[in-house]
Formats: C-alpha cells, sequence, structure tokens
C-alpha cells in the first residue's frame, strides 16, 4: 500500500488529465474481479463488485493533483515539475484501493452481500468532478443507497476518525468587483474618480459583512485576496479589480453574503461617483452530512476502537468539498482521517505537504469494516 501511495504521488496529474491515475486504479481493480466502467465524467473510474442482494453502497476517493512545485526532497516526490499531490489524494486513492482488494477476497467469504460501487472520482480541486460524474449518470449507472468518502487532516493525531452530522464544509464562492472610475494624472486628483480609493473602502466595508450581518452563531468569511489597479506611481488607473473569496455553513447566511456584499459595493462605488461591476460566481455548495449515515459511520468507529478512534474536538471546516454534490444526490457522510499532529505534518496545500503513510492502514481497514457493516 505504502509503494502504491508512493507511485501515485511521484506521478501527479491535474484534473480531468488524470490519464496514467485511472488507468492504474482500473488495472488493479479489474485484477480484483470489480467490473470498471472508466471515462466517467472525464477521468473517472468507478468498479463495481456485486454479491447477492443487499444494499448498494458506495464509497469515493479523489484522484487529481494540484499546480504546486513540491519541496518535500523525498526520494519519491514529485516528477512532474510544477504539479505535486499537496492535499493528500494520492493517500486517499491508495486507502480505497487497499480497501477494494480486501473487500473483493472477503466477498469469498460471504463476509458481506450486496452491491459496492468504488467511485474514484477526478478533478476534486476546483474543477467539480463530483457535479460531472453526476451529470455522467453516476447515480443513475451505479445506484447508491448510501455514498461515503474522506479526507485526510493535518493537525490531528495519524489514523484517528473523524465524524460530524449536518453542515460540516463550507460553500465556496468567488467574486470580482470591478470599480470603474476616472483615470488621470496623480498630480491632478480633484479631476478624476480613483477607484483604488474606492477599491479600498470597499475592502474596510466588506470587513463588516460577517461581523455585523451574520448572527454570531453561524460562521462565514468573506475575504478579498487581491485587489489590481494601475501600472505607475503618477497615474490614476481607470478601474480597479477586487477579487474575493466567499464562503458559509448553509444556504442561508450564503445568500446572506451574496445580498450584502453586492450592496455594498455598489453604495461605496456611489458614495464616490464611481460604479461597480460583480461577477458573483456560485461555486461547491455547502456540505451536509446525513444524519443516519454519521451516525453509522460513527458507530462502525466506536465498535472497531473505542473513543481513543474518535477525533476529539472535531468541529466544520470553512474548506470546501465538491463531495457536497453527492451528498446533495444521496443519504452519506463526509469523514476526516488525522495525518498526525507534530510540526513536521504541513497544511493541505503546502509545498512541504506529505500524506502520512501511518494513516494509509487505518483509512483502508474502515473502508472495509464500514462497507462489512452496511453490506450485511
Amino acid at each position: 500500500m505504502i509503494a502504491l501511495r508512493h507511485e501515485l504521488h511521484a506521478r501527479p496529474e491535474l484534473g480531468f488529465e488524470e490519464h496514467a491515475t485511472s488507468a492504474l486504479v482500473a488495472a488493479k481493480l479489474e485484477s480484483w474481479g470489480y467490473r470498471v466502467t472508466r471515462g466517467v465524467g472525464g477521468t473517472g473510474v468507478v468498479g463495481t463488485l456485486a454479491r447477492g442482494q443487499g444494499a448498494s453502497l458506495g464509497l469515493r476517493a479523489d484522484m487529481d493533483a494540484l499546480p504546486i512545485r513540491e519541496t518535500t526532497g523525498l526520494p519519491y516526490a514529485s516528477r512532474n515539475d510544477g504539479i505535486m499531490h499537496a492535499c493528500g489524494h494520492d493517500g486517499h486513492t491508495a486507502m480505497l484501493l487497499a480497501a477494494a482488494r480486501c473487500l473483493a477476497q472477503n466477498s469469498q467469504n460471504a463476509h458481506w452481500r450486496g452491491t459496492l460501487h468504488l467511485i474514484f472520482q477526478p478533478a476534486e480541486e476546483g474543477l467539480g468532478g463530483a457535479l460531472k460524474m453526476i451529470e455522467d449518470g453516476l447515480f443513475e449507472r451505479f445506484p447508491c443507497d448510501s455514498v461515503f468518502a474522506m479526507h485526510n487532516v493535518p493537525g490531528f493525531p495519524a489514523g484517528q476518525i473523524g465524524v460530524q452530522s449536518g453542515a460540516f464544509m463550507a460553500s465556496a464562492d468567488e467574486v470580482t468587483i470591478r470599480v470603474i472610475g476616472r483615470g488621470g494624472h496623480a498630480a491632478a486628483p480633484q479631476q478624476t474618480i480613483d477607484p483604488v480609493v474606492v477599491g479600498a473602502s470597499i475592502v474596510m466595508a466588506l470587513q463588516s459583512v460577517v461581523a455585523r450581518n451574520v448572527a454570531p452563531h453561524e460562521q462565514a468569511v468573506v475575504s478579498v485576496g487581491a485587489l489590481h489597479a494601475g501600472s505607475a506611481s503618477n497615474v490614476i488607473a481607470p478601474h480597479a479589480d477586487l477579487h474575493l473569496s466567499v464562503r458559509a455553513l448553509s444556504a442561508e447566511v450564503r445568500a446572506l453574503l451574496e445580498r450584502r456584499i453586492c450592496a455594498l459595493a455598489e453604495g461605496q462605488a456611489a458614495s464616490y461617483g464611481a460604479s461597480v461591476e460583480i461577477d458573483y460566481r456560485r461555486g461547491y455548495p455547502v456540505l451536509v452530512n446525513h444524519d443516519e449515515e454519521t451516525a453509522i459511520a460513527r458507530r462502525v468507529a466506536l465498535d472497531w476502537g473505542g473513543e481513543a478512534m474518535l477525533i476529539d474536538g472535531l468541529r466544520p471546516f470553512l474548506a470546501s468539498e465538491d463531495f457536497a454534490y453527492m451528498l446533495e444526490r444521496c443519504p452519506g457522510s463526509y469523514l476526516s482521517i488525522g495525518n498526525g499532529d507534530g510540526a513536521q505534518h504541513c497544511s493541505l496545500h503546502h509545498p512541504g505537504y506529505d500524506f502520512n503513510d501511518a494513516s494509509l492502514a487505518i483509512g483502508a481497514s474502515y473502508w472495509v469494516k464500514l462497507a462489512e457493516h452496511i453490506l450485511q
């Protein structure tokens, strides 16, 4: 399993370009007796194993990497310059493949019955591979009574399992606000409408959205990641662009943020005699774990390893995840697995990040335990 993970890590591929990865996954599944369907939602792979009548279960792993240059210096570091597995999808894929092999062997010994669909998804990193698979008929072609996925989380002890019912990961929207002013010479600002001043005013006004419009018990983020204007110190530019990341843990707060951001931007611009053009792009929805399936996931962890198996104090994340689309269409739960809590374990999307091999066997074994519990 470790060797397989290292092989995947060394040959990362970006979203919808996971040709070698999906070919490796398909070959492994076929060798273990799965009926394999390739090209689902682009480069996605689904492996199906049926044993008699029973429930139908989906387990999902993501396969894509990120456009980041790796700095780990590991012997199995990325050989594709500028691309790396900085989010642990190599580990997720390796865990599900290991579970696939074990479950195929166990199917011969009547440890479970029903239908198992193993979903290897492309393009999770902002490209919506889950939605592409759904649009390609994922749940019509491979019906699931429930579906589960798992993601590693640095900062928690390696191998501990985290479960959380309800809203667990945030919606993620991107907004571009173009401030349209009137350019001119920096020595004659009275003849201009300075979009930088307007943009700065909008940035400050946006800080009130979460603080004064969102209820204190709710969670939300409005971050201005970039403000671009002009190219010379003695020229006032005609326009400025602000780029925002907007996140919420409920559909109601998400809608509130959109209304307030647009109103504030328009109002601030008008007060300076400027105007705005707003491009509000809705991304991944809020990921909401279903109560019954989350309770099952918790029970499996407790029965297997007791309270020590569970991550203590797990709370919702304001990161986003396109497994949310699958949970909108099928009951299920999105789980966490600790990646280590030492200083050497970098955060996700960091050039020095590496999936913790100590979590592999635990994650794979948990998938087997969950599948055997549901398909009994």
